[in-house]
């Protein structure tokens, strides 16, 4: 394509883009009751909006559409061409079952039974 774009042409097409990933994003970042929508998401943080978003910071939980993926705690990492960028300090994945410090030596149900007519 072409190396050299007019200045207002580029401001557009960088425009356009964040709001095609606005539209398509399906992972949100809630704090409290509000959420907002998150552009980029990795294993050591996540990228929002700077420009539409307040700046965040404590514990946030963080969603895939309908489903709750993890709460984690967050740091303010870098603000980069209206993207801010979090990293978590510390994550806990949900779903995922309680660290134990015990043995349990209880037996698991393999299944039920059908009741005795």
């Amino acid at each position: 394509m072409f190396a050299f774009l007019p200045e207002d042409i580029q401001r557009g097409l960088d425009a356009a883009t964040k709001r095609a990933q606005r539209k398509s994003a399906r992972l949100s970042v809630h704090v409290g009751d509000v959420a907002y929508p998150i552009l980029r998401l990795s294993e050591t943080g996540f990228a929002v909006d700077a420009t539409r978003i307040p700046p965040l910071r404590g514990f946030v939980d963080v969603f895939d559409g309908p489903r709750h993926i993890s709460r984690a705690l967050i740091i303010a990492a870098s603000e980069d061409s209206g993207e801010m960028t979090y990293e978590f300090k510390s994550e806990t994945l949900i779903g995922q079952p309680p660290i134990r410090d015990y043995v349990d030596d209880r037996p698991t149900n393999a299944g039920y039974l059908p009741s005795p007519v």
